[in-house]
């Protein structure tokens, strides 16, 4: 008796290492939950984010004309552009999820991997989060306090809480997050286009003053190089997230689309 449960209990330990073994083949993946709408969505939302309400602020400032702010914008699109014509590139061939970790982990190994994970989860996406909840809080609060201060706390404590729902939905499912993801990007579609049809009637209108000598006051006011590079900054930063598909790759059901 004794002999037959020792082969029995060694039989059960080998059983359970083979399927240990096979378990480790196959590899714990993701599931493939994103389809192509969400995966334009998740482009098209990320780049039209806080950035394109706050940043030709910047830009104009920084060209001091209009000619030359549009100039900016063009230049900045085409930069914007090749880099997203890359990283489709490397979406196909590398079909693993993290983007940049994953590209750079490849390409110059962990150690460097490591580091670039660090400064994007310690210093750019808290920063960047933090930009983007404050936006949002300060475009709510807008016609709340209109023709009066608006109160710093009441915009902290709703980016704070816009924050903390975001990441709540996003650790709850991955299907919850794409279709907050879709709404958003639908919202924010409609205002551009709302704002874009504004600018088109106006200039129907007649109202083209501002682009009468549309470059002299970049020579007029105090414009130079340092200037301008700080517009570029601004523009980019309007254009940014035209990476963050590759984040979730993974997930993706068909990346080659």
């Amino acid at each position: 008796m004794a002999e037959e449960a020792v082969l029995k209990t060694k039989e059960e330990q080998a059983s359970s290492l083979l399927s240990a073994e096979k378990g480790a083949e196959k590899g714990i993946k993701l599931e493939k939950s994103i389809n192509l709408f969400s995966g334009i969505t998740i482009i098209v939302g990320s780049i039209i984010g806080s950035g394109i309400f706050v940043s030709p602020t910047g830009v104009l400032k920084g060209t001091g004309s209009v000619g030359l702010s549009l100039l900016v914008w063009v230049l900045c699109g085409v930069f914007s552009l090749f880099g997203a014509y890359c990283y489709a590139e490397l979406g196909t061939m590398i079909t693993r999820s993290g983007s940049d970790y994953a590209y750079v982990f490849e390409a110059f190994g962990p150690f460097y991997a490591f580091l670039r994970m660090w400064v994007e989860c310690t210093v750019i996406k808290p920063t960047l989060t933090a930009i983007q909840g404050l936006t949002f809080a300060q475009y709510i609060v807008e016609p709340i306090f209109s023709g009066c201060e608006k109160p710093a706390t009441a915009i902290k404590l709703l980016a704070i809480s816009c924050i903390i729902l975001l990441t709540v939905a996003n650790c709850i499912s991955v299907k919850l997050s794409a279709r907050i993801q879709d709404a958003s990007t639908v919202a924010k579609t409609l205002a551009l286009v709302v704002i874009i049809i504004t600018g088109l009637v106006r200039l129907g209108q007649g109202y083209t003053l501002n682009f009468n000598d549309s470059f002299s006051k970049s020579i007029d006011e105090d414009i130079n190089v340092t200037t301008i590079a700080l517009s570029f900054y601004s523009g980019l930063f309007a254009y940014i997230g035209w990476n963050y598909l590759n984040t979730v790759m993974e997930e993706f059901q068909n990346p080659e689309k």
